[in-house]
């Protein structure tokens, strides 16, 4: 084992942590990123459940059939699970944005925030022997 230098150390944390950058706050996402996979599973059981309850009685054996033959011949799941999670950005690239943003508001001077932007890319640059895109070592 090695001591990272506290540059090697912020240039890691830029490129690997990740922040949310989809629009709504870090707790809503917890919660909605249940709600929305929950949903879709709970319209495939509903409607399962549905063709079921029509075979069951004394209709016979020609329902109970046409029931199997419905529930294998459609995947409900694939026709009703249309969401999927977005992944979130690194931090170096989500910073980048904020400072952009800031000039555009003018809160920043262009300049100032250009250079601040270069140093960002260049910390993303020197990510060290722990890049996982220049052979890193195994354990990171």
């Amino acid at each position: 084992m090695f001591r990272r230098s506290p540059q090697e150390k912020k240039a890691l944390s830029y490129a690997r942590d990740r922040r949310n950058d989809y629009g709504e706050s870090d707790k809503g996402s917890r919660k909605s990123i249940r709600r929305n996979k929950r949903t879709p599973h709970r319209a495939d059981r509903r409607r399962e459940h549905q063709v079921l309850a029509e075979a069951t009685g004394p209709a016979g054996v020609e329902a109970a059939e046409a029931a199997e033959a419905r529930l294998a011949g459609r995947p409900f799941k694939r026709r009703i699970a249309w969401w999927q999670k977005a992944p979130d950005a690194p931090l170096g690239e989500y910073v980048e944005d904020r400072i952009r943003r800031r000039i555009r508001l003018g809160i920043d001077d262009k300049a100032s925030g250009e250079e601040r932007i270069a140093r960002v890319r260049r910390r993303l640059r020197r990510r060290g022997p722990g890049n996982p895109q220049r052979g890193g070592w195994a354990d990171t």
